[in-house]
């Protein structure tokens, strides 16, 4: 069995620590990674003057204006807000696969936890779904250091055993999840692609900024296999002993269209896809992906 990952890696968290996580989208009436509401109430910070009207709290009525002007107004605010993120995180069988130390399933945990850290030392809220056949876990948003903690309890217990129903799982997601935010994906979205997509466009409906995290494993990207080799199916398939020189020529063809049409289709939500390698260093890539959203 592969050796269990740190989930807070010190490397992987001091390449993505001071990057701000902006969303690109306005998430609830207010530029998420500002943390500014143009929405105005009373609370934090100075915005502007309003003349009082009968029944406003006279306890913001700027009595320094009155004393010029003889005139009532109030002190008006800008609203603090925080951003609500969403980790969705994919447990089924096909993500306990690895050909390495890492197993997809602990290389996306690694990459949601180090996510997870950055938002919640940013004063922002994190939650967490994980998901097989169905939704297994969640964890409605929270921004305490302990709450922290039980993302990362949760994320230990690993993958589970029924076969992903990627699409039907992120359609109920969305109707599960009702206060816009920023909804991350791990997952190595092994499922029928209209299936995926269509779930990802309802996400996007509901008014979730989506960005899809894949991850994958090298031999699944390389299929590096020159032997007789038995193939085990990790989601219900049956095994299949064969000579892979003959199939692999069929088989880059195919995931090679099964990726293209992925990123085709996220392209056109506007949703990222951001690639994730298994054998590959993952602050490197979280760390190039966030500098990234930030010189948007």
């Amino acid at each position: 069995m592969p050796p269990t990952p740190d989930y807070l890696d010190p490397k992987v968290l001091a390449t993505v620590r001071g990057l701000e996580l902006q969303a690109r989208l306005v998430v609830e009436g207010y530029l998420s990674g500002l943390h500014r509401s143009p929405y105005h109430g009373f609370a934090v910070e100075f915005a502007q003057h309003r003349e009082y009207v009968p029944g406003d709290d006279i306890r913001h009525i700027d009595w320094k204006v009155f004393g010029r002007t003889e005139r009532f107004y109030l002190k008006q605010y800008q609203l603090e807000t925080n951003l609500i993120c969403w980790l969705l995180v994919d447990a089924s069988q096909s993500m306990a696969y690895g050909s390495g130390p890492l197993r997809k399933y602990q290389y996306a945990g690694m990459a949601a936890a180090a996510l997870a850290y950055l938002i919640v030392q940013q004063s922002d809220a994190v939650g967490l779904a994980t998901f097989d056949g169905q939704v297994r876990h969640v964890l409605r948003p929270a921004g305490q250091v302990s709450h922290l903690r039980e993302v990362i309890r949760r994320l230990e217990q690993g993958p589970g055993e029924p076969r992903t129903s990627l699409g039907r799982t992120l359609h109920e997601l969305a109707e599960r999840i009702t206060r816009r935010g920023l909804v991350l994906l791990f997952s190595d979205l092994f499922d029928d692609v209209p299936e995926v997509l269509a779930g990802l466009r309802h996400l996007a409906y509901k008014g979730h900024e989506v960005v899809v995290f894949q991850v994958l494993d090298p031999a699944e990207l390389e299929f590096p296999y020159t032997d007789a080799t038995l193939f085990r199916g990790l989601e219900r398939e049956p095994e299949l002993l064969t000579d892979p020189r003959g199939l692999r020529a069929g088989y880059l063809r195919e995931f090679t269209a099964f990726l293209d049409e992925l990123t085709r289709g996220c392209r056109g939500l506007g949703i990222d896809r951001v690639p994730l390698r298994t054998d590959g260093r993952l602050g490197a890539a979280l760390g190039h992906y966030l500098a990234r959203r930030m010189g948007r």
